[in-house]
């Protein structure tokens, strides 16, 4: 008769709390490195720091730059796949080489213009998201550009015909490729080391955006920067499909909504972070977001943009396609009807 009694109190107890409300999602986000730029600084880190309570989503979010992490960048994809971070800030040119359709997001010569790289991605979207579906277990919520990839030396330099028989820091297997095709020796490099690289002559030129190099300080260590715009740097942000189907449906859709917001304003970031940084990377001014120095700035000549514009064609695509069909034998055949039916 206790037992009864006892049970019973038990019951009513229950109905009467009702349900026991799920404790809130915690959302591990490995982000950009920490000393990357102002993307990662001003935009990235505040983002997801107040996602939860922004967004009105019920989780607690643990962000932790890569570098900070300890975790090499390029292993982006695989940190998702084992589900070790939930959500990563995906470095493009760094993965590519674990899943090559990231890549054609950004052949040297595609992306020469904003415009340009904005028609693209959103072309080729679909196309890496079913990849990393298929192969990382992980769903693209956004891309966005960290900014036209120019060229920093520590000789003075008047053009790409001035590169030959030059170490060039590259960010990518394409861009190494650029840089066979036109005499010069294609490095890759974490960004964290390139800045003592340049100055103990490890290398003797760089590739990356120039607001990125402002805050890493390659302007210390160089003398004159190139703003030929190779690449856009394309990155993005992507979650564990585990993580993501653990999710209400109303969370997802503020999830997803809030990372192409963010992504949208990267893209306007991005545009106005290149003019500021090449202003104060050459002692222009006005200098507001960034530290003035006084690199040479050369001149872009025709030839060097029509070698840039050619390379697409001749070398960044047929490359890139032999790789990229290897993983999927769809993957060109994708490009081409989707970037490639926008190509002039």
């Amino acid at each position: 008769m206790l037992k009864r009694s006892l049970l019973a109190a038990g019951v009513a107890a229950l109905v009467v709390a009702g349900p026991v409300p799920a404790a809130p999602l915690t959302l591990k986000v490995l982000g950009q490195p920490a000393g990357s730029g102002l993307i990662a600084q001003k935009m990235e880190q505040p983002f997801f720091e107040s996602l939860g309570a922004a967004q009105g989503l019920d989780a607690k979010v643990e962000y932790r730059p890569v570098d900070v992490a300890g975790i090499p960048d390029s292993d982006g994809l695989r940190v998702l796949r084992s589900g070790l971070f939930d959500i990563v800030s995906i470095r493009g040119p760094q993965v590519s080489r674990d899943e090559p359709s990231l890549l054609g997001l950004d052949l040297v010569g595609l992306n020469t213009t904003f415009e340009a790289g904005r028609r693209n991605t959103a072309a080729f979207f679909d196309t890496v998201d079913r990849r990393l579906q298929e192969r990382f277990n992980a769903k693209l919520l956004g891309l966005w550009p960290a900014g036209p990839q120019v060229i920093f030396c520590k000789p003075e330099i008047a053009g790409l015909q001035d590169l030959k028989g030059l170490k060039v820091r590259v960010g990518d297997q394409n861009s190494a490729n650029f840089m066979a095709g036109i005499g010069a020796t294609g490095v890759p490099m974490p960004f964290g080391e390139v800045q003592q690289a340049l100055a103990r002559g490890v290398v003797d030129c760089a590739v990356t955006g120039p607001s990125s190099a402002n805050s890493a300080g390659w302007p210390e260590a160089a003398t004159t920067v190139l703003p030929l715009a190779l690449q856009l740097a394309i990155n993005g942000y992507a979650i564990n499909l585990k993580t993501w189907n653990r999710m209400t449906p109303e969370d997802q859709t503020a999830l997803q909504e809030a990372v192409a917001g963010l992504s949208d304003d990267i893209w306007a970031y991005s545009e106005e972070l290149y003019e500021d940084a090449m202003r104060c990377n050459t002692g222009a001014q006005p200098c507001t977001q960034g530290k003035p120095y006084a690199l040479k700035r050369a001149a872009v000549q025709q030839a060097d943009l029509a070698t840039v514009a050619a390379a697409l064609t001749s070398t960044s695509l047929p490359v890139w396609a032999t790789q990229c069909n290897a993983v999927a034998p769809d993957c060109e055949a994708d490009w081409r009807r989707t970037v490639g039916a926008l190509q002039p």
